[in-house]
């Protein structure tokens, strides 16, 4: 904290300087030689770009198309303020950005939501890889959105899943592998992030032994590795309603199990009742 507040306050001196004895060109290029900005993506500034393309990763039918410039100008503070660094997430991208200059002309770069302090980039492209703000997801993607996500959508899709899992380890799968497959539930692949999956992977492994999530990818391939497959499908969503089926397939039992679970908070005041069916429901 101490380093970030001498490192703001060098910052603010230099421009001060600059304001009296240069000009505006001149503070850039301090802000460039202090690592406060970079050249990068001066394409956008000058009006190069017309059309910004953000696209899902997991759900093809989802995407935005940018073509409002004051939002790609707020795109061009964000990026050209982003750090350069030598290695990138480890983490699956959750967007693709594609700025166009041109049709043959487009500038791609892959995207991980909600990371901006590691020193392992979250924007990058074959050749360069950056650390970008994370006003990218809140200042540009999520005013973007023109749906409704369940709310605590996050909390309660993980948390659901886990419990299941752990409840069908304790009755049936001690000593089996467990493989969960999350990538084929497509009604609900376009609030799914990279961050939330890692977080969802470390509360599973400390509460069920031997189960993790399949990798991509081809889903489908990785399930002969595992004595039991689950499926997660979402069937149904509103803001205070979240409906899923999670089915179990035991190889090594040679059984099938299928849970409907009905999460509801009709009150909208943050308490959240579960139902767990073993039978289809009425009207589901």
């Amino acid at each position: 904290m101490l380093r970030k507040k001498r490192h703001l306050l060098c910052l603010c001196l230099l421009i001060l300087i600059a304001v009296f004895f240069t000009g505006c060109s001149s503070i850039d290029q301090l802000k460039v030689k202090f690592g406060m900005k970079n050249n990068d993506f001066e394409y956008i500034k000058q009006g190069k770009i017309k059309k910004i393309v953000i696209q899902n990763t997991r759900d093809p039918g989802f995407r935005f198309i940018v073509t409002d410039k004051k939002a790609i100008s707020e795109l061009y503070d964000i990026l050209s303020t982003s750090k350069q660094v030598q290695t990138k997430s480890t983490l699956e991208p959750d967007y693709v950005f594609e700025m166009q200059e041109s049709s043959s002309k487009v500038y791609k770069f892959n995207y991980i939501t909600g990371l901006d302090k590691s020193e392992a980039g979250n924007l990058y492209n074959e050749d360069k890889v950056y650390v970008v703000s994370k006003r990218i997801d809140n200042d540009i993607i999520k005013s973007l959105w023109n749906i409704r996500k369940p709310k605590d959508f996050s909390s309660k899709y993980y948390e659901t899943i886990i419990n299941q899992v752990e409840k069908y380890y304790k009755e049936n799968g001690a000593g089996k592998t467990i493989g969960i497959n999350l990538y084929d539930d497509v009604d609900v692949a376009k609030f799914i992030l990279s961050t939330d999956l890692e977080n969802f992977k470390t509360n599973l492994n400390s509460k069920v032994p031997g189960a993790e999530l399949m990798s991509t990818p081809k889903v489908s391939e990785k399930a002969k590795d595992y004595d039991i497959t689950v499926g997660v499908k979402t069937v149904g969503y509103k803001t205070f309603l979240y409906k899923t089926e999670i089915t179990f397939l035991d190889k090594k039992s040679n059984t099938q199990k299928k849970y409907y679970i009905r999460i509801s908070d009709e009150s909208k005041d943050g308490r959240w009742t579960t139902k767990v069916d073993t039978d289809r429901p009425t009207g589901w």
